[in-house]
């Protein structure tokens, strides 16, 4: 049974974290936001990604309308994975993240703890 089996959580913010679980589904985004792309040329550009992650993260994206898949009739098969509308809006949310990180958190070094 996969995670979309079961119905979206209510919270937005919930609906939002569920499908983009995990930092390789954030970065697979990140990639196709400069455009469509094979899945080697995803691979390629995830170093350390399995292929079994990467086809079920592009799965649930295809599942949750974020991302189309179009397959070629060509030899050998060629199939294009495209951020759809409601995929291509997340570049604001991108946009956001990229700003507070660049802004509040530290290029080097380590995190370290203010709790006591």
């Amino acid at each position: 049974m996969s995670d979309l089996d079961h119905p979206l959580p209510e919270c937005p913010i919930a609906r939002f974290l569920t499908v983009l679980d995990g930092p390789w589904a954030t970065l697979i985004v990140r990639e196709l936001l400069t455009g469509p792309k094979r899945f080697t040329e995803l691979r390629s550009a995830l170093p350390g990604i399995s292929p079994k992650t990467l086809s079920s993260r592009l799965r649930r994206f295809v599942l949750t309308g974020l991302v189309t898949r179009t397959a070629y009739p060509e030899i050998p098969p060629r199939v294009e994975y495209r951020l759809t509308e409601a995929g291509t809006r997340l570049q604001v949310v991108f946009d956001a993240m990229s700003a507070w990180a660049e802004q509040d958190l530290p290029r080097t070094g380590s995190f370290r703890g203010t709790e006591r």
